[in-house]
């Protein structure tokens, strides 16, 4: 099994980004009421050692991008239009998981919570991210 076959399950059209590879994301589970995604804290660090903030914030906008395509269904696509984080604590090793929830699913905006918490099960994270549900537009 590969990194994308959960989001392949859940939508035809999603598999990972090149940023989300190289950060070393993996998806645990994909639907459209939860999207479960891991990352590495060793190759997602500042200066200092930590885990980057702005490494989390991508974390939580994949995981809740990819919930809200998943949500939107084919056919459809979405495009962030609000991501906000708060940080409560870093971490300096191990593996941190995001779990986007919805917060509201509508036809043309759809908003998810998004948790980041480290292997003690403590909160790092708390995101909001919203996406605009949008038609897909033929190619071309």
């Amino acid at each position: 099994m590969d990194d994308d076959d959960a989001l392949r399950r859940a939508h035809p059209d999603l598999s990972l980004g090149a940023l989300d590879r190289k950060m070393g994301v993996r998806v645990v589970e994909a639907s459209p009421e939860r999207v479960v995604a891991t990352m590495p804290v060793e190759t997602n660090t500042q200066s200092f050692g930590l885990l980057h903030g702005g490494a989390m914030a991508c974390l939580a906008e994949a995981v809740g991008s990819w919930a809200a395509v998943i949500h939107a269904g084919p056919g459809r696509t979405v495009v962030g239009v609000d991501l906000n984080a708060t940080h409560h604590r870093s971490a300096r090793e191990g593996v941190v998981t995001a779990t986007a929830e919805p917060l509201h699913r509508g036809s043309t905006v759809a908003t998810y919570e998004v948790t980041v918490r480290d292997e003690q099960d403590r909160r790092l994270c708390t995101a909001r991210m919203t996406s605009l549900i949008l038609a897909r537009r033929p190619a071309g």
